[in-house]
């Protein structure tokens, strides 16, 4: 198979697939004809080759997909006028706490926030798909290991925790603000 006819595969299998899709999967759709670093030069063709269009290429923490720019949001939300769920501000302190502090319990969540973190609050996140239960801490009670993962750093347009912005944590005001 020649690049341009694996570009054209590759090309039409992102924009068709409903989730991102990582080197390996995009090998095996290829039957393992081309090497890793082939394809990764296909996307980086793929990637050229789209801008400066309404629609980008990008290798997120869960893979490579397409995505609207930024800027073309305000009119796919005319397209789709559903309203995105809105979070509690307990809820949105709660997934900040562990994307900077992770692997993190529930115990020393609530230390930071000063309050109870109600089990409602992880559901909600669990079922978002932005939390896991990564393992349990070796201490009494072996309380739940909770940390983000890829689908909330693709969520966020990140490929990798390091991107997140630098923030530092005053468990003080956030307790002021409770």
């Amino acid at each position: 198979m020649d690049q341009i006819q694996a570009i054209k595969i590759i090309e039409t299998v992102l924009l068709t697939s409903q989730e991102a899709l990582r080197v390996p999967q995009i090998k095996k759709i290829l039957n393992d004809e081309l090497s890793s670093a082939v394809i990764l030069q296909c996307l980086h063709e793929i990637t050229l080759a789209w801008q400066g269009r309404g629609i980008q290429l990008l290798e997120l923490a869960n893979g490579w997909r397409f995505r609207a720019q930024p800027e073309m949001q305000v009119y796919l939300n005319r397209l789709n006028p559903e309203k995105p769920p809105r979070y509690s501000r307990a809820v949105m302190e709660t997934l900040a706490i562990i994307a900077y502090k992770q692997p993190i319990t529930r115990g020393e969540i609530e230390e930071i926030r000063g309050v109870v973190v109600s089990s409602q609050i992880i559901q909600t996140l669990k079922e978002r798909g932005w939390l896991e239960v990564i393992g349990h801490k070796e201490v009494p009670g072996r309380p739940e290991l909770l940390a983000t993962n890829a689908a909330f750093l693709a969520d966020l347009g990140l490929k990798q925790l390091s991107e997140l912005p630098a923030v530092a944590f005053d468990s003080e005001i956030l307790r002021q603000q409770d």
